[in-house]
């Protein structure tokens, strides 16, 4: 485990959240280990299809790609679970490492129990599970809109950032995956390859990649791009003194031409373009 968390203060934040939305939340670490959840028992109905070996691996599968879009998109992902109920999952994390997620459902966003039962019906069909005991493990859910749903998943956005805002959930110090973010972090603008980045940290090529999939949810060479762009609309915004190929250079690139394709690929337009559009946002905000 890369993370700690402060289990204590996390369950009397999901407990607040649980009280404003009676949906179930819960913390997962970067590992998919559910770390504390509110209420601490899953509902009926998810507990049936737990019960069975097959219901169990369908939601472990079903968590793990909602995790794993979550962390693509970088933020929050709603979804329809493999049994037929709605979910939400956001990724956590502290600066640019991720440690965990947050996540919230067991929720039947319906217009109606005869939809709910309909759907359920064909989303379980190759589940063992009797749609009797379904059905009444249903009959004391409430219903919930859809809006409602997106309405919860922004608060659970909000959570997740007040979550690491208040370092209920740290980087554990001196963890190899501190040391990975930490170099990455200072060394993006330089012109390294993945064995160069392996060596200078002491690690084999093979564990490099697989802590940067843990951390990121992709390679060195991807991770280290997101922080180039980053660095280049920060300083296409607050730089404005900066030619176009100063920024390319303090963000990495020798090719000017290649910094401007890369950059418009990323951000949908060139960086002249993104720069100008900056500075009439600016100009407007403060009028």
């Amino acid at each position: 485990m890369i993370s700690v968390f402060d289990v204590d203060a996390l369950r009397s934040l999901l407990r607040d959240f649980y009280e404003i939305t009676r949906i179930r939340i819960t913390v997962f670490d970067a590992e998919m280990h559910e770390m504390v959840s509110y209420p601490e028992q899953r509902i009926p109905f998810c507990a049936a299809i737990r019960a069975t070996e097959a219901g169990r691996d369908a939601c472990q599968a079903c968590d793990r790609a909602a995790c794993a879009e979550a962390t693509k998109r970088q933020g929050v992902s709603i979804y329809r679970c493999h049994a037929g109920l709605t979910e939400a999952v956001a990724p956590l994390y502290v600066g640019e490492v991720l440690v965990g997620y947050l996540w919230c459902g067991h929720v039947l966003a319906y217009p109606s129990m005869e939809a709910a039962m309909a759907a359920i019906k064909a989303y379980c069909a190759a589940l063992p599970v009797p749609m009797e005991t379904l059905r009444a493990a249903c009959a004391d859910q409430p219903l919930m809109t859809e809006s409602y749903v997106r309405s919860a998943a922004r608060i659970l956005h909000a959570t997740a950032s007040y979550l690491i805002l208040e370092r209920m959930a740290t980087l554990r110090e001196n963890s190899v995956a501190a040391e990975v973010d930490a170099y990455l972090s200072t060394h993006f603008a330089q012109e390294a390859s993945a064995e160069e980045i392996s060596a200078a940290l002491g690690l084999s090529r093979s564990r490099l990649y697989r802590l940067c999939g843990q951390l990121y949810g992709c390679g060195p060479g991807q991770h280290v791009r997101r922080l180039r762009m980053a660095h280049a609309r920060k300083l296409l915004t607050e730089r404005p003194e900066l030619s176009i190929a100063e920024v390319a250079a303090a963000c990495g690139f020798a090719d000017y031409n290649y910094f401007i394709a890369v950059f418009s690929k990323e951000a949908g337009q060139p960086p002249n373009a993104f720069r100008k559009a900056q500075g009439e946002m600016t100009a407007v905000q403060q009028k």
